[in-house]
């Protein structure tokens, strides 16, 4: 799960990242509000933790514009203000939930889990399967039915991205930045490597050809 943090506070910032990276959650932090909305627009991201005072763009303008993009990444508000009225601005915003400084570290959990389990993200080993491909996340690899795959790290989250987005398009640079992250000194080519790797793997079952090549456009795991 990769979770991005917006807020210009360091110190709450640098705690909340730490926080999130012990609970091994792939952590992205942006200190303005438009830096945050770049990062967000990318696609790439379970969650998104906003502040509401930003620099440059508020957490609400970005909330409003992430919406109105179509983009359905469940929202979790930080706010310093505790009046009905700016709960219910940022809920109407398109945001999922709120919550209010200063909180407690397990109340802060326990609404990023509530809102990847509502959402469907966050799913148990048995549950996360595609066409014949499952992935466990306890062992770190996929099957062919009851056949594993010997998945590298790598190769399991690419094949974990393409299945929690299964359908729907991925562009190169969305899986580049979600697998190998936005400061990654590795070339976007990579990925064709690894989609490569994984139809290796899943040839013998003939899984294979659910990975497609969206010609001009990057991949997406399809049936048929």
């Amino acid at each position: 799960m990769r979770i991005l943090v917006v807020e210009d506070d360091n110190i709450l910032r640098e705690a909340v990242v730490s926080l999130l990276s012990e609970e091994n959650y792939d952590v992205d932090e942006a200190t303005t509000g438009d830096e945050g909305l770049y990062a967000a627009e990318q696609g790439i991201h379970d969650l998104l933790v906003l502040d509401i005072m930003l620099p440059v763009v508020s957490g609400l303008d970005i909330v409003k514009t992430i919406r109105s993009k179509g983009f359905t990444v469940p929202i979790l508000l930080l706010t310093a203000r505790d009046s009905i009225d700016d709960r219910v601005t940022g809920l109407e915003a398109g945001a999922d939930d709120y919550l209010v400084k200063p909180f407690a570290i397990r109340e802060l959990l326990a609404r990023i889990k509530a809102l990847l389990r509502r959402k469907g993200n966050l799913v148990s080993e048995s549950e996360l399967s595609y066409g014949g491909i499952s992935l466990n996340n306890k062992v770190r690899d996929g099957f062919a039915g009851n056949q594993a795959l010997g998945l590298s790290t790598k190769e399991y989250d690419v094949l974990e991205f393409l299945i929690l987005n299964k359908e729907q398009i991925l562009t190169r640079e969305q899986i580049f930045d979600r697998i190998w992250g936005f400061d990654s000194d590795t070339t976007i080519s990579i990925v064709d490597l690894y989609i490569h790797y994984l139809r290796k793997k899943l040839s013998p079952s003939g899984l294979d050809t659910l990975i497609k090549t969206v010609r001009g456009a990057g991949f997406m795991l399809k049936e048929g």
